[in-house]
């Protein structure tokens, strides 16, 4: 029964937080072309006329508004999942038709909480263990919003990532502090900084930009830091490259993709690193048994 009922508050809490999550990324970008159009820069006029309304809405105390009527939205028009299911994805009072885009993060963010626990690899016996993993879950929040908005606009937003970043330091000290060896701890945290940090900092560097965006950089920063171990660091960077593959290859074999065609690192980035902390210690033990039965097969 406890455990059923820490399942449905974390579910709920996702869900909760999810609604949140597609509403900053909506947000997010609306900031961003006011400024951008504001520099004199080249901006979309239909997205940005689109948009016009959430600009509003920080000025109108912040309301949410409906992008197409800009009515608006009262407390049960937003509650997460369920007014969009009761409309049936549409608008209640201009019947536009709304989209997918806000239950599939409020589905992936309940999602991600109620995983992150079931995987979660480390006892919840202290209370600085279970603030280790609340801290984990905030930064899943971020990790939402970074993962949207880069796969939408192949961006990585500072005012996202810069908190991320000191998320993912608070977490590194925890890991460090509480580790049985210290030394050795510090020195894991400094490699899964140089391997997912400092590698895309020095293909950045080498291609000028043209392979790696900065973005990625800072993005590889923040992971190291939530994961604190060169091994886990491994396993994210192995897993993005992986899935990197099974997406990118085939997409170019049917002619979807060119040479030339940009390819959001982010969202695949942030996949590894979720796959390196709830899964990372599984695979690692499965790896090494692997590798002594097949010694152990080898060797007769």
């Amino acid at each position: 029964m406890d455990e059923l009922l820490i399942y449905a508050v974390l579910i709920i809490f996702g869900l909760l937080l999810g609604s949140f999550a597609g509403a900053s990324v909506w947000r997010l970008r609306a900031r961003q072309l006011v400024e951008d159009k504001a520099e004199g820069e080249n901006v979309d006029s239909a997205e940005y006329e689109q948009l016009l309304p959430l600009t509003k809405a920080r000025v109108r105390e912040d309301r949410s508004r409906c992008l197409h009527c800009e009515h608006p939205l009262a407390w049960y028009d937003l509650l997460p999942l369920v007014s969009w299911v009761s409309l049936g994805g549409k608008c209640r009072y201009c019947r536009t038709k709304i989209g997918s885009f806000e239950p599939l993060m409020e589905i992936g963010m309940a999602t991600f909480f109620a995983a992150s626990y079931f995987f979660w690899p480390l006892p919840l016996d202290s209370a600085i263990m279970i603030f280790y993993f609340i801290a984990w879950l905030i930064a899943g929040v971020l990790l939402i919003i970074l993962f949207a908005y880069d796969l939408k606009w192949f961006l990585l937003p500072d005012v996202i990532v810069f908190p991320l970043i000191g998320i993912g330091g608070v977490m590194a000290i925890i890991k460090i502090v509480t580790a049985a060896d210290l030394v050795s701890a510090l020195v894991s945290t400094i490699g899964a900084v140089a391997i997912l940090s400092g590698l895309y900092y020095l293909l950045h560097w080498i291609s000028k930009g043209q392979w790696i965006g900065f973005g990625d950089v800072k993005l590889g920063l923040a992971l190291s830091l939530l994961l604190a171990d060169w091994q886990l660091a491994f396993i994210a960077l192995f897993s993005a490259n992986l899935l990197g593959c099974f997406i990118v290859i085939p997409a170019m074999l049917m002619k979807k993709l060119t040479r030339t065609t940009r390819v959001p690192f982010g969202p695949l980035l942030i996949i590894g690193a979720v796959i390196a902390m709830l899964g990372g210690v599984w695979l690692q033990a499965t790896y090494i048994d692997a590798m002594q039965r097949l010694t152990a097969l080898l060797l007769g």
